[in-house]
């Protein structure tokens, strides 16, 4: 049985809260030949509820016996503020390695149902002993309370990434956050972009190529990534199509090369009777793995920007200039960066090739080693190389071979 404590000072007004039996503890302020005492007096029996409040009045004091007298007249108050958990009180966040197994229940011995990967997130529905019976993604089932931490709410932002949808045709990503305010960039529709603040009324600071601009909170659609878990079932299929479709592009880009040989060797006698011009000469995609991508793209570092362009040689974005590579090897890949974030299979930016697409907050680019990544930059830089590659935020990298 819990018990409240109530302290009321003679002749003034106390309130305190009780469970289920209030013990008054009474403290009498010296009167007229009377010396300061305290005494405890069983008040009441019930079983008042939390929140109620009770005021005392009249209080007398009887200097012979010492004992303070109160008649209490209670008046009852309901708290109707209600007590509301965390948001992230249930929330638990993978800390490994790689990955921590999901079983059908609380025990090594229990079947393995999926992965939580590090820094995946789930929702912890109980705790059974050391375990803790989680949900992520389709998957529902056991993990070791050692390889997950919960409800840490610093982490669980650290682990999801607030993300900004494109939701008009063009967006105008400006300087300041005002429409008067300078153009910095453009932005299809449909293209992620990484929030950076929020707590401007109205407006949404984003990461893009050009830097960190505002963008109307009324031409966005806002939402948090996280990674959840993976069941047995969907890793397996995932790790089919990854093949079938690495597979696919070393035999697209195989084709190509054959074909682009054939007719090389068809057009040699004509070219060799041309005058050489002053324009730049580009050699032809050959091989068929990342570092034959990689080598390609090199060779148009220094030509022009083109918002919505495709040409490697007059002009192209970002996500062409990707697509408009891989192209030239047979394979195809959509103008888009948000697309590209899914396309081919995933690896860690530690384990990044030659090759690799290298996707950032509404930007893409190739890497091609020794920590650089070639990309069309921007209006001003034009396709360059930048160094490190990491200069911003990685969202994700992606393999086609």
């Amino acid at each position: 049985m819990k018990k409240g404590f109530i302290k009321v000072t003679a002749c003034a007004l106390i309130s305190a809260v009780s469970i289920e039996t209030a013990v008054f503890q009474v403290e009498a302020a010296p009167l007229a030949g009377v010396t300061g005492y305290t005494t405890n007096m069983l008040a009441a029996q019930g079983t008042p509820t939390a929140g109620i409040s009770l005021a005392f009045s009249q209080c007398m004091a009887d200097s012979e016996s010492g004992v303070i007298l109160a008649s209490a007249q209670p008046q009852v108050t309901e708290n109707e503020t209600p007590v509301v958990a965390s948001e992230y009180a249930d929330k638990a966040v993978a800390q490994v390695k790689s990955s921590v197994n999901i079983r059908s229940e609380a025990s090594e011995e229990g079947e393995k149902l999926g992965k939580l990967y590090n820094n995946s997130v789930a929702t912890v529905l109980e705790t059974v002993g050391d375990w803790y019976k989680i949900q992520s993604g389709s998957v529902t089932g056991y993990v070791k309370g050692e390889y997950v931490v919960v409800g840490d709410e610093a982490l669980l932002k650290s682990v999801g990434q607030r993300m900004a949808s494109v939701t008009t045709q063009t967006l105008r990503v400006r300087k300041e956050a005002s429409v008067d305010s300078e153009i910095i960039g453009l932005v299809p529709e449909g293209d992620d972009l990484l929030v950076v603040d929020e707590s401007i009324d109205g407006w949404v600071a984003v990461s893009i190529e050009e830097g960190t601009g505002y963008v109307s909170e009324e031409f966005v659609s806002l939402s948090t990534e996280y990674t959840y878990a993976e069941s047995k079932e969907e890793e397996e299929a995932r790790l089919k199509k990854e093949e079938e479709e690495r597979q696919k592009a070393i035999e697209a880009a195989e084709a190509a090369e054959a074909a682009k040989s054939s007719s090389s060797s068809k057009k040699s006698s004509s070219n060799s009777k041309k005058s050489s011009s002053s324009s730049k000469s580009y050699s032809k995609p050959s091989g068929s793995n990342g570092q034959a991508v990689a080598n390609y793209a090199c060779q148009f570092v220094g030509n022009p920007y083109v918002y919505g362009g495709t040409s490697l040689t007059n002009g192209t974005d970002c996500s062409g200039f990707v697509m408009s590579v891989y192209k030239a090897f047979g394979i195809s890949l959509p103008h888009s960066s948000k697309a590209l974030r899914s396309v081919g299979y995933g690896v860690s930016a530690s384990e990044m090739q030659p090759g690799d697409i290298v996707c950032y907050s509404g930007h893409v680019g190739i890497y091609v080693g020794n920590n650089t990544i070639v990309h069309a930059s921007n209006k001003k830089d034009g396709i360059k190389y930048t160094s490190p590659a990491n200069y911003k935020k990685i969202l994700a990298v992606r393999r086609i071979f």
